[in-house]
Parts: C-alpha cells; sequence; structure tokens
C-alpha cells in the first residue's frame, strides 16, 4: 500500500542524484507530497557511529566515527544495532530540513515485501542518494556488509514530515510511529 502512495513523483530537489561515487548520470529525484519526502534508489550499507564488532575500519574502509546526529547521551548512533537512513548533505540539488526533515525524522523502508521503520541518522555526500545502516539492512534481509553487501536498486525510502522521535535510538518508538504515520499515509488518499 505503501509503495501505491509512492508511484507518481513531484519532484521536490532542483535536481537528481547518483546512487554511487562512480556512477556517471544523476538519476534519482527527491519526491514530496503533503506529509512526506521520498526516493527510489539502491541501498550502500553505512556503518559510520558507535566502533563495534560489525562497524569498525577493519570492516569497513569507509569507517567514521561519529554520525551527524548523536544519540540522548550525546554519542556517536550504532549503525550496528539502530536502523536509520543517510540523507544527503544539504547543497543546492535539496536540503532535508527545508523538508520538514532532520535527524530523528521517522522513516519507512520498503524493499521487496518487506517495511521497516526507523530514523535519519546520518547526512553523506551530497552528490549521492541510497544509504541505510547496518541494522536497518538486517532487518530488510539485505546483506549488511558495508563492503560487499547492500543491493542494487528496488528500495524506496518513505521520511515523514515533522516526524522526529526522541530519543533518536528507539527502535520501540521509530516502529510505533512509523507503522502509525504510514497507516496515516496510506489512509489519506
Amino acid at each position: 500500500q505503501l509503495l501505491a502512495e509512492v508511484r507518481a513523483c513531484s519532484r521536490i530537489s532542483k535536481g537528481r542524484y547518483r546512487t554511487d561515487s562512480g556512477s556517471a548520470k544523476a538519476t534519482v529525484p527527491v519526491c514530496g507530497t503533503r506529509d512526506a519526502v521520498f526516493w527510489k534508489a539502491d541501498m550502500d550499507i553505512d556503518c559510520d557511529g558507535r566502533k563495534t564488532r560489525a562497524c569498525n575500519r577493519k570492516t569497513d574502509p569507509y569507517f567514521l566515527p561519529e554520525t551527524a546526529f548523536q544519540s540522548s547521551r550525546g554519542e556517536p548512533l550504532d549503525s550496528a544495532a539502530l536502523p536509520h537512513v543517510v540523507v544527503p548533505g544539504p547543497s543546492k540539488v535539496w536540503d532535508y530540513r527545508k523538508a520538514g526533515l532532520t535527524g530523528g525524522s521517522v522513516v519507512a523502508v520498503v524493499y521487496r515485501d518487506r517495511v521497516r521503520y526507523g530514523v535519519i541518522g546520518d547526512t553523506g555526500p551530497t552528490g549521492i542518494i541510497g544509504e541505510a545502516s547496518y541494522a536497518m539492512a538486517k532487518t530488510l534481509g539485505i546483506d549488511p556488509d558495508p563492503s560487499t553487501g547492500g543491493a542494487e536498486s528496488g528500495v524506496t525510502y518513505i521520511a515523514f514530515k515533522n516526524s522526529r522521535i526522541s530519543p533518536i535510538e528507539s527502535r520501540a518508538r521509530a516502529q510505533s510511529r512509523g507503522a502509525d504515520l504510514a497507516r496515516e499515509f496510506v489512509g489519506r488518499s
């Protein structure tokens, strides 16, 4: 039902994004509705943040010990434990903040027959879109390995406007609020 709501794109980005740093063509627009922002892309694996057995410099050659948004204790998020999505850093193409989104905004991620909920937890390069945490990939049945995992395509990201949860690291709150927002989103049409 969620996918039916995001079939048509009313583009809110001034341009399009690439899905990977090596991809030549920018093909992914950011689309918007009254209540949500969405994009359809691949899924690269974000392992940044708190160092864990799954996420560290040995498992991820691009590992960074910080995330753009912190836990309620002021620490980097744990990408191995917290399902979250990475949005492109603000640019001329699109600024997530102007679309009613911030760290902790609730997100539904759809892949094949699965819908999982999380939050916006990090920002990435300004020209690339389609990245989520190790934990989000794992919950969707996508290989979470930051070096070899991910999904080539078929991932839909739906971020709900003005939906910030606190604390950002509460999986239960993201799940509960996400399910409520998804029901409202589908019911409005």
